[in-house]
């Protein structure tokens, strides 16, 4: 699958009573802070270029990065802190509150599925469409009842294994450009702070990112599954040991989807899927936020995912859920 891949000033504030007791601004409105985000951007271009020699990767963003407009960050863990040294910012976090100026900037949501609610309902309306939404699973029918199907949504296929750690990007043997991709009016403002970050996004349109959100949802899912089922540590052990088992569950799923959707694949998924296993191979395997990733196809039966259900329903009866199926 290969696909193609702004600075304003920070005005004051009006807040509503939702998640600004303890927002963090990052700005270089100060000469010392200018200064300092200088220095820290040489630091990353070194850091960019030395993560690209050791990989044989020819990287142009360490020479020249795009500058990246102002955005507001919802969450202080990993991925959030990450996306904060990308440009000017306002780091949210919990008790926090979404500010109704800076219209039209976007709102980078980088908590859990289970956030969401409250982050939706006390967000200013004028702010509801800039929220962005970087979280994993299938979320089109949630966004859709919100009436927020048209939002910007990326697919991040990274990791950042602890907080302050340099992240591992979706690059891969088969995917050079990176997998990561994001659609919508604020995709390509989410793409500039990545690469000023050293790290690959893909823009798209709609259209494209509906199947590679499927498939981000089918590895997540049936990764997870094959190895907490098999009692692997890790991703890469559930791909190694029991390749035959996840191609199965993969081809299974990939058919359920694209009866259930009227959508097609492009050729060549589970060699992208397997690839990205390798960058990622100590992920440890656990099936979780079970209504965000695995329910979409347990809904859709056993005569469509009939190898998928059983290895729930056998984790299940193993004590390995800590939820009950529905």
């Amino acid at each position: 699958m290969k696909i193609i891949l702004s600075f304003l000033t920070l005005g004051a504030f009006t807040t509503t009573n939702a998640w600004i007791s303890s927002a963090k601004i990052s700005s270089n409105r100060s000469h010392s802070v200018t200064l300092a985000m200088g220095s820290r951007a040489a630091e990353k271009a070194a850091s960019r270029q030395k993560w690209a020699e050791t990989r044989g990767i020819s990287d142009s963003s360490a020479e020249s990065s795009p500058a990246t407009g102002f955005c507001t960050i919802i969450g202080g863990g990993r991925i959030g802190s990450l996306l904060e040294k990308g440009g000017e910012s306002l780091l949210l976090k919990r008790g926090d509150s979404i500010p109704s100026e800076n219209e039209g900037t976007p709102i980078l949501i980088a908590t859990r599925n289970d956030s969401l609610d409250k982050i939706i309902q006390e967000c200013p309306e004028n702010r509801l469409k800039d929220l962005v939404f970087l979280q994993n699973g299938y979320l089109d029918g949630y966004l859709a009842e919100k009436g927020l199907a048209d939002n910007t949504q990326a697919l991040l296929y990274l990791s950042v294994p602890a907080l302050g750690v340099e992240p591992v990007d979706g690059i891969t043997s088969v995917n050079p450009e990176g997998l990561t991709a994001a659609t919508g009016v604020h995709a390509q403002a989410f793409a500039d702070r990545l690469a000023s970050l050293g790290l690959k996004c893909n823009v798209v349109s709609p259209e494209v990112y509906k199947p590679a959100m499927f498939e981000k949802l089918i590895w997540i899912s049936t990764y997870m599954l094959v190895g907490t089922a098999k009692e692997c540590k890790s991703v890469g052990q559930a791909g190694a040991e029991h390749t035959e088992l996840v191609q199965k569950v993969v081809n299974e799923l990939l058919a359920a989807v694209e009866k259930k959707e009227g959508i097609q694949f492009p050729e060549g998924a589970m060699e992208r899927l397997a690839a990205y296993t390798d960058v990622v191979s100590d992920f440890p395997c656990a099936v979780k936020e079970f209504e965000w990733r695995n329910q979409y196809f347990y809904k859709l039966g056993d005569d469509l995912c009939p190898t998928h259900n059983q290895l729930l329903r056998d984790c299940k009866e193993k004590g390995f859920l800590s939820f009950d199926l529905p």
